[in-house]
């Protein structure tokens, strides 16, 4: 909006066309500069503040027996039937929530268990890592980096304990951590059964 005012205030002067741009152009980079000052300033905050706590030696957030499966992320999608409009490879239903917190991340342990799979996934999940906490419980890491599985079958964890490293195998289209809860077979929206456990997904 501003440009065309400058042009003519460029014109009125009587400045020649290689010095018209030149104003224009300077015009062009005040202008920028003004509506980023209050970034620049700290004014606004450009970092999602959706994040969760970490503890103190950087890992994922712990209380007690169990803790949440990655630090440093944001939800990407929900449990149940999000908009997915976005995603030409997902499913309807939408049998846990994803998280990221970017290619390459950890994952974790999110409670104390034995890993009952480690490795592909044909199923749609990729690289993945199913726990079993006992009861029925079960939780799922889904789409890890190739490679990124850091685990093997038959082994006992703890919540923290990393697992694997986030990446998009699988039916995925974009780097996440799927994160599912089964309870007797069944998934299940994994943040009330978290939340119990003082974790806040």
């Amino acid at each position: 909006m501003a440009a065309p005012v400058v042009v003519k205030l460029a014109v009125s002067l009587g400045l020649k066309p290689a010095l018209r741009l030149l104003v224009v152009g300077l015009a062009g980079i005040a202008g920028a500069l003004l509506l980023s000052l209050p970034l620049l300033l700290g004014v606004v905050n450009a970092t999602p503040a959706t994040t969760p706590p970490d503890n103190a030696t950087g890992g994922p957030l712990i209380v007690g027996e169990w803790g949440a499966p990655q630090s440093g992320y944001f939800e990407t999608a929900a449990f149940g039937y999000p908009d997915r409009s976005d995603c030409f490879v997902c499913s309807e239903f939408h049998k846990g929530i994803d998280l990221s917190a970017g290619c390459g991340s950890p994952i974790y342990a999110a409670g104390p268990g034995t890993v009952v799979a480690a490795g592909w996934n044909s199923g749609g999940y990729g690289n993945w890592v199913n726990i079993d906490h006992g009861g029925g419980y079960v939780t799922v890491y889904g789409h890890m980096v190739n490679g990124g599985v850091l685990t093997t079958l038959g082994k006992t964890v703890q919540a923290g304990d990393q697992i694997g490293i986030e990446g998009t195998t699988g039916l995925s289209s974009g780097c996440h951590l799927h994160f599912e809860l089964n309870v007797n077979g069944q998934p299940v929206d994994p943040r009330p059964f978290m939340l119990q456990h003082g974790i806040s997904l």
